[in-house]
């Protein structure tokens, strides 16, 4: 997985989307990932993943967790 700083994913977001698209970047701030920005294609297959593993404990709301 790439990393970047939180400056420079601010400085260069273009080439942050570009990056993520073809794999996911952990985001950086004082050194330490803090969040990582993946495809909409890769949140998809992970969302997919983790529904069949709870899918029969856990029923499904239909909500997504809210944005900040």
């Amino acid at each position: 997985m790439k990393t970047m700083s939180a400056r420079d994913a601010k400085n260069a977001f273009g080439l942050l989307l570009d990056t993520a698209r073809a794999e996911p970047v952990a985001i950086e701030k004082h050194g330490r990932p803090v969040v990582v920005v993946l495809s909409v294609e890769e949140y998809e297959r992970l969302r997919e993943v983790g529904e069949k593993q709870h899918g029969e404990t856990a029923a499904p709301t239909g909500k997504e967790p809210a944005a900040r």
